[in-house]
């Protein structure tokens, strides 16, 4: 995250002594990205975060791409869907993929989780669709809620713990770093005054509590399709303080502030963030566009170079029929795609909508997984028709 935040006790300076009260060293880790010259954090330990008891054997975690997917215009009716498995890791629903980014549905209905887990090759945004709970990594605890962007950079580990009542989570795993809207950035990093969210909306870990005690605890890895389980002698929360600009956050999608205009403004008006190769996109409740003779329904787009998702949270999205709460379309470069026939007219004096989605548009392709094939829409495609 382009912002310092601290947390606990820290040093007056980097890479000096920093005792305990029993005078032992307490243990610095840098947390850093692109090497040494990307954003970073320091760590403070009680325990020395390298110390492994053991190694278990690991664990396959991958998935399969449909093969002979063909290029059409796709709905994947997940509506009402629960993924299956109790655990968090285990009822993750991998639907969509590239080689950037990777869109998965979970629904767990464990509300706790017995291990500590990090991500290996991936950030990670947890997208809220349903729930409340609490984000617990080595950076402190997070309270979470329903419409959160949870954003989580790669190797943090955390546990997660939910409230009781629905759940529905949508995840979106990066191989690149999620990062602010460039153009929304001063050459500092501020987010700039036309900016529709700020730092103010960006809510960081605000508590820190170390956990002294000593065990057996499992780290699980998620790294080359399969899960490492890592047994540590202590917690690895066992932070006493940190600083930097490298921490998980959350954005609520309700803090996000529309852009509109007197025509219709292009989807670029809602990116939220941006990664490699694609970028992810808020709407929400707005005024629609107050020229005289305007159209609020989109026009017709042919993507030249990018697929669009849209995976459909509130409301009804008014350019589009027998979509429900909870499912995606996947809109392919190659094809045009636009509002379903009736739809243009009758958005013709609407006034606002009061819509909610999470776009993802990517530059490169993306490909159903053998999982997605049991939700596929096979009249979609041919959705168009009068």
């Amino acid at each position: 995250m382009a912002y310092y935040h601290r947390l606990g006790e820290i040093p007056p300076k980097r890479h000096i002594q920093f005792r305990q009260p029993d005078n032992s060293l307490y243990h610095e880790e840098l947390v850093s990205s692109k090497g040494f010259s990307g954003i970073y954090s320091n760590l403070y330990h009680i325990y020395p975060p390298t110390r492994v008891e053991k190694v278990l054997e690991s664990v396959d975690y991958g998935f399969a791409i449909a093969s002979d997917y063909t290029l059409k215009q796709t709905h994947l009716n997940t509506s009402g869907v629960t993924t299956t498995g109790d655990d968090y890791l285990e009822s993750r629903l991998p639907l969509l993929t590239n080689a950037d980014v990777t869109l998965h549905l979970c629904s767990p209905t464990q509300r706790s989780m017995d291990y500590y887990y990090k991500n290996g090759e991936a950030d990670e945004i947890i997208y809220i669709h349903d729930g409340n709970g609490y984000l617990t990594s080595q950076f402190g605890r997070l309270r979470i809620r329903q419409g959160d962007y949870v954003v989580i950079p790669r190797t943090t580990i955390y546990k997660l713990e939910w409230d009781e009542g629905p759940l529905r989570l949508l995840i979106i795993e990066s191989t690149g770093p999620v990062e602010t809207v460039r153009r929304y950035r001063n050459e500092l990093g501020q987010l700039l005054e036309h900016s529709p969210y700020c730092e103010r909306d960006i809510r960081p870990p605000m508590e820190l509590e170390p956990e002294r005690e000593q065990g057996e605890y499992i780290v699980k890895i998620k790294k080359l399709g399969q899960l490492h389980q890592y047994v540590y002698a202590h917690s690895p929360f066992d932070l006493i303080g940190w600083d930097g600009f490298l921490f998980p956050y959350a954005l609520s999608i309700h803090d996000f502030e529309p852009i509109t205009g007197r025509i219709h403004q292009p989807p670029p008006v809602h990116q939220t963030f941006q990664a490699p190769n694609y970028v992810i996109c808020s709407f929400v409740p707005r005024l629609f566009d107050y020229h005289p003779q305007a159209i609020p329904a989109p026009y017709n787009h042919s993507n030249i170079d990018s697929d669009e998702v849209l995976y459909y949270a509130e409301g009804n999205f008014m350019s589009r029929k027998g979509i429900d709460r909870g499912s995606f379309t996947l809109h392919p470069g190659g094809l045009p795609h636009g509002p379903h026939p009736g739809t243009v007219e009758k958005s013709i004096g609407a006034k606002a909508t009061e819509e909610i989605a999470v776009m993802v548009d990517t530059f490169r392709p993306l490909f159903v997984t053998e999982q997605a094939l049991a939700y596929i829409d096979e009249n979609y495609p041919m959705s168009w028709k009068e």
